[in-house]
């Protein structure tokens, strides 16, 4: 096994995710990850851990359930780690297992690139980071995000849990994203009204030829605009057969210096002086909607008003 992958998977298994001797450690993997999930299963068991290894069949989109025996078996772990094409974070079986008191991560996504590279950052700084932004959104009721682009959208965040994802996950029932750096929030379903320009990356997608121009009414995407990208968003959210796929889902601030936009979300979301919002489910993170599918969209250099105070200026955080 390549020893990168070990140094990495050392960092993920024993500095993030704490796991200890005799705690039952579930790695759910696919046949196009499974590379990494092997290192991440080595890991384990090297620490002493009941570490246990699950392969299944790649799912076909990001929110996909997994099968129903891992759906089970989640929920009866210590600690998991998802390194997986598509995302299982925003899936029931990802939250019941979070509810039952399981610590983990997910990669959706993940690249050896990016596990070997990305991985390798100091999460302490970016748990101050994401502290100063949960502290300055804490309390607040709307949120007004604009780009020179295009991009002005407005949306009620008001009794919402401001979480944040820093890559320290050691507490019982802890989850987050690794490679990790963000804070983010479900909007209140059915407040967000405006127009929101994607000129980054979409999930599930990549990096963008052209911007994406998605009109919101009443908190749901009633109009997408833009190149053969925007057809592809259509088409995933079209699939689903569901009202509810064009929910605005979420607003997400990335907060990690050393990520940068590759055309991969899992690490597309986490750079420093971008914000995304989602659309589809929320269910997972505090909202109400539930869809099967949660698509991000990474803008550029936004600005980010909240109750009237500035806190991100055209990317450059104030708080």
């Amino acid at each position: 096994m390549k020893e990168e992958y070990i140094k990495a998977a050392e960092t993920a298994v024993k500095t993030c995710l704490g796991v200890k001797p005799g705690e039952k450690f579930l790695v759910i993997t696919d046949t196009e990850t499974k590379e990494i999930g092997e290192a991440l299963f080595q890991v384990g068991l090297d620490t002493g851990a009941e570490a246990i290894l699950t392969v299944m069949k790649p799912r076909t989109r990001h929110g996909e359930e997994p099968p129903e025996p891992i759906a089970e078996m989640w929920k009866t772990v210590d600690v998991f780690i998802a390194p997986t094409k598509y995302s299982l974070s925003h899936t029931q079986a990802r939250e019941r297992a979070t509810e039952s008191g399981a610590r983990g991560a997910t990669m959706p996504g993940i690249t050896p690139e990016m596990f070997v590279e990305t991985l390798a950052v100091d999460y302490t700084i970016i748990k101050e980071y994401n502290e100063r932004m949960k502290k300055a959104l804490m309390g607040k009721k709307t949120v007004r995000v604009t780009t020179e682009l295009g991009t002005d959208i407005t949306l009620s965040i008001e009794g919402r849990e401001i979480l944040t994802d820093d890559g320290i996950l050691h507490e019982k029932g802890a989850f987050g994203n690794l490679p990790a750096g963000e804070v983010f929030i479900a909007p209140v379903e059915g407040t967000a009204n405006g127009t929101i320009v994607v000129d980054g990356s979409f999930a599930a997608i990549g990096i963008l030829s052209e911007p994406v121009k998605i009109t919101v009414e009443n908190g749901f995407a009633t109009k997408i605009e833009g190149g053969p990208e925007a057809e592809k968003l259509k088409e995933m959210l079209a699939s689903v057969n569901k009202k509810e796929a064009y929910n605005i889902a979420e607003l997400g601030i990335g907060s990690n210096l050393n990520a940068k936009i590759v055309g991969n979300i899992l690490e597309d979301e986490k750079v420093y002086k971008t914000v995304h919002i989602a659309l589809g489910d929320n269910s997972t993170i505090g909202g109400h909607t539930k869809a099967g599918i949660h698509l991000d969209g990474i803008i550029k250099n936004p600005t980010l008003i909240a109750d009237g105070e500035v806190l991100i200026e055209k990317g450059e955080w104030k708080v």
